[in-house]
């Protein structure tokens, strides 16, 4: 188990995600809510009770894992709700938890698909699965020359259901990329109409958020809806942005001052002595560092974070549970003051892009490793 020492908090408002997810439902066709890695570092089943409240019957969980720990949660909340696996089953204990948790299988390969066509034949039992594409990803998937034998194979597996195909579109957060996403879009047709008219009338699903938002013609009977749902949008800083409009932030995080002291310039603060005072300063050194998931990536990288109502530059190198910023301009900051490092409120708000733009990742990262901190719901 892990034990928080600190005053490290993470802040979710689950009002948030309610709303995005009603701004994705515009679309048309059913969203699946996309809360695999523990919903994107929100939590899983909090974020489950608050998509279910909005109408969301669908769930897409990464491992069969993380599927069976949603559907006990869902069984006890009453709610019934489909719940897909997008990686499927991986090692030999992941079978068994498919008929028991009632979770459909993203089904990619033969092996997959042997193995589970002979599970089946031995509980008696048919399982209801998604067929999943390579359309141009190159990760996991049938391509179109597995067809033929694919088709056969499931033929001679009656108790394999297939109810789903699903690819994933590599490219549809780039404006430049339309090609591309249109050449998944085709792949994807010809795949799911070969599964169609071999009698396997299946729900099909390609578009992610960017999908949603912005290539309407690649909306199928379903959308996978994921990083919006979090209030980030995939085009930030692209010509498309205001695509995202609307999209309400869902995560803050925040912690405690634990010191203010002053910094005379030409004195250095933190290991190595990265930074030296260019002037007489005001430091407040912040309980927030690596150990936090707070990157030590961001020393020196132009990062900033609400004190006093105010932005301010973090300063130094970031060590493991501690790091420094200016406060200098900032007035009557104290020890036990909050720190805001994502998140706030009106125009200064720190945003999940500019955090990760510092850090040198993305938004997906910046949540995921955040929200292994303590979680509090607002």
């Amino acid at each position: 188990m892990s034990i928080q020492y600190n005053k490290f908090e993470i802040r979710i408002r689950l009002s948030a995600i309610r709303s995005n997810y009603r701004l994705l439902k515009n679309s048309g066709s059913r969203v699946i809510g996309v809360i695999k890695a523990d919903a994107y570092g929100h939590g899983l089943c909090e974020v489950a009770g608050a998509l279910a409240q909005e109408g969301c019957d669908t769930f897409a969980i990464g491992s069969v894992e993380e599927g069976a720990a949603l559907r006990r949660h869902l069984r006890q909340a009453g709610i019934n709700a489909r719940i897909m696996s997008l990686l499927g089953p991986v090692d030999p204990e992941d079978y068994a938890p498919l008929w028991e948790h009632e979770i459909i299988p993203f089904i990619g390969s033969f092996r997959q698909l042997e193995t589970v066509a002979g599970q089946a034949a031995r509980l008696g039992r048919a399982l209801p699965v998604s067929i999943k594409f390579d359309t141009g990803m190159a990760r996991l998937g049938f391509v179109e020359t597995d067809l033929p034998r694919l088709l056969d194979r499931l033929h001679e597996a009656p108790l394999v259901r297939p109810v789903m195909a699903s690819s994933h579109l590599a490219t549809a957060d780039d404006p430049s990329a339309m090609d591309f996403v249109m050449e998944q879009g085709r792949r994807f047709e010809i795949m799911v109409t070969a599964l169609r008219q071999a009698g396997y009338q299946v729900e099909a699903n390609l578009a992610n958020t960017a999908g949603i938002l912005a290539h309407q013609k690649l909306h199928h009977q379903s959308q996978r809806g994921g990083i919006a749902l979090y209030g980030a949008s995939p085009f930030a800083g692209t010509a498309w942005e205001h695509l995202g409009k609307g999209l309400v932030p869902a995560m803050e995080a925040r912690t405690k001052i634990v010191s203010v002291h002053p910094l005379k310039k030409g004195h250095t603060i933190s290991y190595g002595g990265t930074y030296t005072a260019q002037r007489d300063m005001t430091v407040a050194i912040v309980a927030a560092g690596y150990a936090d998931a707070y990157s030590r990536g961001l020393s020196g990288r132009g990062a900033q974070m609400l004190i006093g109502g105010r932005r301010v530059p973090q300063v130094g190198r970031v060590c493991m549970q501690l790091c420094a910023a200016d406060v200098t301009d900032v007035p009557d900051v104290r020890p036990g003051d909050w720190a805001t490092l994502l998140g706030g409120s009106g125009a200064l708000a720190i945003t999940a892009d500019e955090l990760a733009g510092w850090w040198g990742t993305i938004s997906y990262e910046v949540f995921c490793l955040l929200g292994m901190n303590r979680r509090i719901y607002i």
